[in-house]
């Protein structure tokens, strides 16, 4: 299965997306590292980072593995080009995305985390606020991580994942 998460900046993408993917033995897809390792090269980063974590996602997919893509993933484009990796590898999909409805709390994460990939700038509050988020075509599972913990945040939704998208029971619960 691959599990795509999308969400704003601060939200709990990231922080989720390790819980599940150490719960579920998964393989972690974090679009930040690609993008930043590309920028340390001097080269140009555009569509890169997403295309190569399709093409990481779709690799490890193909070996039976579950993937857990992390990325703002807020264009319908990219949206589709994920499900279209685990389409091509005849496994199922699940847009998730990771909601922070705590406005006070969020602005609290994006203004005070520390960045854990050398060199990669997270973007401000104003940033944030200003992030175009395109209507999704599908609807998503919701997941709320406002006053919540990630490993609740990540039982539940495996929970759900197994109950609506048929996400074999392989988690450590």
């Amino acid at each position: 299965m691959l599990i795509i998460l999308a969400g704003l900046p601060g939200s709990g993408k990231t922080t989720l997306a390790k819980a599940l993917a150490r719960r579920l033995g998964a393989v972690h897809v974090r679009v930040d590292t690609i993008e930043q390792n590309i920028r340390n090269t001097g080269a140009e980063v555009g569509p890169l980072g997403y295309m190569v974590a399709y093409g990481v996602a779709e690799d490890n997919l193909a070996l039976g593995h579950i993937v857990v893509a992390d990325s703002v993933n807020s264009l319908t484009i990219t949206r589709r080009a994920w499900r279209a990796a685990a389409e091509r590898q005849g496994v199922p999909s699940a847009d998730i995305w990771v909601r922070c409805s705590d406005r006070n709390e969020h602005r609290r994460r994006v203004e005070t985390r520390v960045t854990d990939v050398a060199g990669l700038v997270k973007p401000d509050w104003a940033a944030t606020e200003a992030r175009i988020f395109e209507s999704w075509e599908t609807e998503p599972l919701i997941v709320e991580t406002a006053g919540r913990s990630p490993e609740e945040i990540a039982v539940d939704l495996i929970s759900r994942l197994q109950m609506e998208e048929g996400l074999a029971a392989t988690s450590d619960e």
